[in-house]
């Protein structure tokens, strides 16, 4: 395989959102590629932890991330966008919470945006939308990532599950559906979480917390097909593999195509 991707992260979206949330982008992701809406996200299920795991595929014991707090890898784990640089691959991050900063090395990105979503996270989540658009058919970067952090947001204000949380599922589903439909058809977009929830946190491990979609549409991918067991530690390796990379030797997960 030998695509260019597009990562987006809903933080915060649990996988039995999907069905209650019935933005028509979902099931017509679902029924033009692979998707699960079963896959497992790591302990402790918190922002950062999780989205470490996701780039360096390995569980925090390993990356040594345990709170929303960075300290320096004691070991370091190459991360997805080093590695993507070390072979020559042009990656673009876009965000709107600040300690994701973290989550890449100096001199690993060919560009970054962030904006601040604490004032409005929902117009940031827009913003950053049309960004990535922007980016994306201009400079066609090997791999981008954009991080969507309104629903995180808006389930620890009002809960999990609540009427305000299933609203802001649906309008990043707009962000997604837009993005997708505006970017070249080179892209495959995976659309993934980093934790779900319940009441108004998260950081535990029942299944509320624990478990996330991962939703995958392109040109090579299989139209209509589940994706069998997966991890957040599987998210590296498939757009390694999509780009026509091996996995980094330290990496624990597999690619899920």
């Amino acid at each position: 395989m030998s695509e260019k991707v597009l990562l987006i992260s809903i933080d915060g979206m649990r996988a039995d959102s999907l069905e209650k949330a019935n933005h028509p982008f979902i099931a017509k992701m679902m029924n033009n590629g692979s998707f699960t809406l079963h896959a497992q996200t790591v302990m402790p299920s918190v922002t950062l932890p999780c989205h470490m795991s996701m780039f360096h595929s390995v569980p925090p014991e390993r990356h040594g991330i345990t709170t929303n707090i960075y300290t320096p890898q004691v070991r370091p784990i190459v991360g997805l966008c080093e590695h993507l640089r070390a072979n020559d691959k042009i990656c673009g991050f876009f965000h709107n919470w600040a300690e994701l900063r973290d989550l890449t090395r100096p001199g690993s990105l060919a560009f970054s945006c962030y904006s601040s979503g604490d004032i409005d996270y929902e117009k940031s989540n827009q913003f950053l939308t049309d960004s990535a658009i922007d980016y994306i058919n201009k400079e066609k970067p090997d791999f981008t990532f954009l991080y969507l952090g309104n629903v995180d947001e808006v389930g620890h204000r009002y809960g999990w599950m609540s009427d305000e949380y299933m609203t802001s599922v649906y309008d990043s589903w707009a962000c997604v559906e837009r993005i997708a439909g505006a970017i070249p058809e080179e892209y495959t977009v995976i659309v993934t979480s980093d934790h779900g929830g319940h009441g108004r946190g998260h950081g535990t491990d029942q299944p509320e917390d624990m478990t996330i979609p991962i939703l995958i549409q392109g040109r090579t991918t299989a139209s209509g097909q589940e994706i069998g067991p997966a991890s957040i530690l599987d998210i590296a390796p498939t757009v390694a593999s999509l780009l026509g990379l091996q996995s980094n030797k330290d990496w624990e997960g597999s690619c899920l195509l």
